[in-house]
């Protein structure tokens, strides 16, 4: 017998933070991309690796509106943005992602203060507010003591932590890396690693973090940054369970050739993995030639 209650309606499930389905992208009919499907877990962080050429900085293009792809569904939020125009799409931009560019992208007529407050200056929020949220995000970053600077006086690494305050002003909830510590050395290189790991388990959100440095998948995927009591943030390695949420894709002349943990990713014998994991030498150490320096057959021009 039927009841005479009303049934309970069932929630709609939470929309993956990002969803890519079936999307292939061409460059005059040239594939960049085929079938490539995956989804992004809300507070998940996903490392994309693969060769030079392979598709990833396309990818991240693609997820934040920079292109159109040329098949599929690109969802954002639940919300799909593919057919979106360019106004749609800015709101998008500013209001739920931020991308850290490989190359420098910062404003150079601004000064640090401005290029922070960009986005927060975009949404017309009061000023005391915006004061307030660039105040605290340099200081995030370490760089406020340097608000009247622009671009030019400031270093590589600090430029570098400059675009990464931009980018997290307003704790948009979709973060896209490409490349972010490109071109830096070794020391500037593990400071913005490090703020990239504050910023996921700190400020939360969702994040594609391209790489070519494949020691920075298990380095940013087996650390945690925790605030203590006293307000301090310390970054510790952590195991098992108080692992982040993490995952890898690898691209290989634009599809997916493997996704799955950072566990398995390090342990895959999958050819398009071990070429990257563990790349063979192509020369022979019998076919190198070293001319001696100072053999008298060499001639000098002074």
């Amino acid at each position: 017998m039927a009841s005479d209650q009303p049934a309970e309606r069932e929630s709609a499930p939470d929309p993956h933070a990002l969803e890519f389905e079936h999307v292939s992208m061409f460059f005059d009919d040239s594939p960049a991309l085929q079938d490539i499907t995956f989804k992004l877990q809300r507070g998940q962080m996903v490392f994309i690796t693969g060769a030079a050429g392979s598709g990833k900085s396309v990818l991240l293009h693609l997820a934040i509106g920079l292109m159109h792809p040329s098949r599929g569904r690109i969802l954002v939020n639940g919300r799909d943005i593919s057919g979106l125009d360019e106004t749609e799409l800015l709101a998008i931009r500013s209001r739920d992602m931020g991308l850290v560019f490989q190359e420098d992208a910062l404003f150079t007529g601004m000064s640090t203060y401005d290029n922070a407050a960009y986005r927060l200056v975009e949404h017309e929020l009061p000023e005391a507010e915006v004061d307030r949220a660039v105040r605290e995000i340099l200081t995030f970053v370490g760089l406020e003591n340097d608000l009247e600077k622009l671009p030019e006086e400031l270093s590589i690494g600090m430029r570098r932590r400059l675009e990464l305050a931009r980018a997290l002003a307003g704790c948009p909830s979709i973060m896209l890396f490409d490349e972010p510590t490109s071109g830096l050395d070794p020391i500037n290189s593990r400071q913005v690693l490090d703020l990239i790991i504050r910023a996921r388990d700190i400020n939360g959100g969702s994040s594609l973090f391209v790489t070519k440095e494949l020691h920075q998948i298990p380095y940013a995927a087996y650390r945690r940054a925790e605030r203590k009591g006293s307000g301090e943030v310390t970054i510790s390695k952590v195991e098992g369970k108080d692992r982040p949420n993490t995952g890898v894709i690898v691209l290989h002349e634009g599809r997916i050739a493997f996704t799955g943990s950072v566990e398995d990713f390090e342990s895959s014998q999958k050819p398009e993995v071990a070429e990257l994991t563990h790349p063979k030498s192509t020369v022979r150490e019998e076919d190198i030639e070293i001319r001696d320096p100072w053999s008298k057959e060499r001639h000098w021009k002074l």
